[in-house]
């Protein structure tokens, strides 16, 4: 697998917005192909409360150098600092921001795609059904001119629904597994800045259901069955609502039988190839 220290053409840690320190991004150039270079813009994960750009999760997304993909990965304020949607305000800078920079680091503005785990995973999501929804969108962060879609998504065990988690988690015989999710601790709650189930309409705010149109990209969900962190119900359900609005032939769902949350099967070379090879179709 890349590692960082094999890229030869890197940018770190890039200012892509001046409201916080965290608003910075890495960029890892392809040594084969030739530029405009498709790119995936890598969003890690971290229960809202933590993770990093470089982090180690994102080497995955860096074996995409090896079929001259850009891998552009991205920080984001993280709920002890901002409240959503402060966070897909970032990441929609930050797509904003590539655009903005294709000619300077070879970039091709029209085939971006979002990749990302868990909370990045909902990251992703939200990068592709939210373009044109202005209340997702803070312009102040700069390169208004920009468009913020996608081409593509990619998304590892996501969380949509917040309200729904805990039901669904028992669903599959399972208990959860880090403490009840409509608690006021729950790393839901402490993102919308108080119990998920005192505010019923900001958790339809935040979920990615809401925003689906027939408009949204190809999506590529894959989610671990005995994933007890993030049900599996969460991506069957979103999968199930994109099918409807964009067709069947958008919408892979692959559940990873006995998989858990952040399974090391979604690191494995063989599972690396089928995103990659999604991202080509998607991308051509």
């Amino acid at each position: 697998m890349v590692t960082p220290d094999q890229i030869k053409h890197t940018a770190l840690d890039v200012p892509y917005g001046d409201h916080s320190p965290a608003q910075k991004l890495d960029i890892y150039l392809p040594t084969a192909g030739h530029a405009p270079y498709p790119v995936i813009a890598r969003i890690h994960g971290g229960a809202f409360l933590s993770g990093d750009k470089a982090d180690g999760s994102h080497l995955p997304m860096l074996e995409g150098l090896k079929r001259g993909y850009a891998v552009v990965s991205i920080n984001y304020r993280l709920s002890p600092e901002a409240l959503f949607p402060a966070l897909i305000h970032d990441v929609k800078a930050a797509l904003r921001w590539i655009r903005a920079n294709a000619a300077q680091y070879g970039f091709d503005p029209q085939r971006i795609a979002s990749w990302g785990d868990s909370a990045g995973g909902y990251l992703s999501l939200f990068a592709g059904v939210s373009a044109g929804v202005r209340e997702l969108e803070d312009l102040s962060l700069g390169n208004p001119d920009q468009p913020s879609n996608v081409q593509a998504v990619v998304a590892w065990y996501p969380v949509t629904d917040f309200l729904k988690m805990d039901e669904q988690v028992s669903a599959y015989g399972l208990k959860p597994g880090n403490g009840l999710h409509a608690d006021a601790h729950s790393p839901e709650s402490l993102l919308l800045g108080a119990r998920i189930g005192a505010v019923p309409d900001l958790v339809k705010m935040a979920n990615p259901e809401t925003y689906i149109t027939p408009a949204a990209p190809p999506f590529l969900l894959q989610h671990g069955t005995k994933d007890d962190l993030v049900p599996t119900l969460q991506s069957i359900h979103f999968a199930e609502m994109l099918e409807m609005a964009i067709g069947r032939d958008k919408v892979l769902l692959d559940l990873m039988e006995g998989a858990r949350h952040a399974d090391p099967v979604f690191n494995t070379p063989a599972n690396v190839k089928r995103v990659l090879d999604f991202l080509d179709r998607s991308l051509r």
